[in-house]
C-alpha cells in the first residue's frame, strides 16, 4: 500500500496536463500520481504515456462526472491517503508534508484541505475553497476568504489549522478507509457539492475535517464548467437540496428546505431582473429534477445526523443585507456566530 495517491481526475484536458503535471511531478517526491481519465478522445493518454512515463493512468469506461469517476478510479488504487486534485491546479514545494503530518499526528482528521489560491492573480484566495468551507441554516456554502462573490486578499489572516464543515473538491484529501467506509462520493450528484455532501456525511460518522494553511496549492478555477454556465447553476441547485434531505437533522429538515426553495425561488427571480433567463430556467428545472428523485434520498438517511452542522443562520441575510462581505466582519460580531 502507499502512502499517498495524487489522483489527477481528466476528460480532454490535455491542455490543462500539459500546463500542471510539471508542478504536480516535480513536488509530488514519495507519492504515486495516477490520472483518471474519464474516457477523453483528445490526446490526453497518449501524452502522458509519451511525457510522464512514472504517472499510472486509470480510464474509466465514460465520462461519469466528478464523483462517478473518483468512485470508479479509487477502486483500482491502493493507498493509506488519496489525494483528489483538479486537472487546473499547481502546486507547491513541501504541499505534501504538512498534510501527511497532520493525518499521523491526528488520527481523528478524516480530511484535509490545503490553502486554495487563485492562479490566475496568487495574491487572492479561489472561489472554490478559498481557506475551508462552512455552511448555513439553509445549505448555503461559504469560505474563509470567499463569501458569494467577495473574495479576499490572502494577507496571511487565515495562515492556521482549523476545523472546517467542508473541504474543496479542487484538492481534497482523505484517508482511504474513510472514503470507503462513506461508499465515496454520491454519483448521482455527477460534479459540484458532492464533496460538501461527502464531508457532512463524514462529520454524522464523527470524523474530523481541517484546513492546513502550511500547504498551498493554486487553482484556475472553471475551466472544465465556467461559472457562468447554465448547468453548473443546475447542479449547484439540485444537488444543495438533495444534500439537505440526506444530511439534515429530522426535526429541522422540512421547514428548512421548504425556506431554502424560497430563497432559491428569489434567486430565480434575480436572475431574471439580470437578464440571465437560462439561469432562471436552470433553478426551475433543479427543483423538478428533486421533486423527481428527492423520496429515493429519503430513504438514503442515516439513524444519526449532526445537529449543529452549521456556523450561521443565514449567509444571505448577512451578506446582502448587513453587507458583512468578509468572514472576520461576519465573526467579529457576536451575534451572528452559532455556537
Amino acid at each position: 500500500m502507499d502512502k499517498i495517491a495524487v489522483v489527477i481526475l481528466n476528460w480532454n484536458g490535455v491542455k490543462l496536463l500539459e500546463q500542471f503535471l510539471p508542478s504536480i511531478v516535480q513536488f509530488s517526491e514519495g507519492a504515486q500520481i495516477y490520472v483518471a481519465d474519464n474516457a477523453s478522445t483528445d490526446d490526453s493518454i497518449d501524452f502522458i504515456r509519451q511525457n510522464f512515463p512514472t504517472i499510472k493512468i486509470i480510464i474509466n469506461n465514460g465520462n461519469h462526472g466528478f464523483a462517478k469517476g473518483y468512485n470508479d478510479a479509487l477502486q483500482h488504487i491502493n493507498a493509506e491517503i488519496y489525494a483528489l486534485v483538479n486537472s487546473d491546479i499547481e502546486v507547491t514545494e513541501n504541499w505534501l508534508n504538512p498534510i501527511i503530518e497532520t493525518f499521523d499526528n491526528e488520527k481523528q482528521t478524516a480530511i484535509i484541505q490545503p490553502k486554495i489560491l487563485d492562479f490566475k492573480n496568487k495574491e487572492y484566495f479561489e472561489y472554490a475553497g478559498a481557506a475551508g468551507g462552512f455552511i448555513d441554516k439553509f445549505g448555503f456554502p461559504f469560505c474563509r476568504g470567499r463569501i458569494f462573490d467577495t473574495i479576499e486578499k490572502d494577507n496571511g489572516q487565515y495562515n492556521d489549522n482549523c476545523k472546517l464543515f467542508w473541504a474543496s473538491g479542487a484538492c481534497f484529501f482523505i484517508r482511504s478507509e474513510v472514503y470507503n467506509e462513506l461508499k465515496g462520493f454520491d454519483e448521482s450528484f455527477f460534479a459540484h457539492q458532492e464533496e460538501i455532501d461527502l464531508c457532512w456525511r463524514a462529520a454524522n460518522e464523527g470524523h474530523v475535517i481541517k484546513y492546513n494553511s502550511a500547504s498551498t496549492v493554486y487553482h484556475v478555477g472553471g475551466a472544465t464548467l465556467q461559472q457562468g454556465n447554465p448547468k453548473k447553476t443546475y447542479l449547484n441547485f439540485r444537488n444543495s437540496l438533495l444534500m439537505l434531505v440526506k444530511n439534515l437533522p429530522r426535526k429541522r429538515m422540512f421547514f428548512v428546505i421548504f425556506f431554502r426553495m424560497i430563497l432559491d425561488g428569489i434567486a430565480g427571480i434575480r436572475f431574471l431582473t439580470q437578464g440571465k433567463f437560462k439561469h432562471s430556467f436552470a433553478i426551475l428545472h433543479a427543483h423538478f429534477s428533486f421533486y423527481c428523485i428527492s423520496l429515493r434520498y429519503l430513504r438514503q438517511r442515516k439513524d444519526f445526523q449532526i445537529q449543529q452542522y452549521y456556523t450561521v443562520k443565514s449567509i444571505v441575510y448577512l451578506y446582502y443585507i448587513k453587507k458583512l462581505l468578509v468572514f472576520k466582519e461576519i465573526f467579529n460580531s457576536n451575534q451572528n456566530i452559532k455556537n
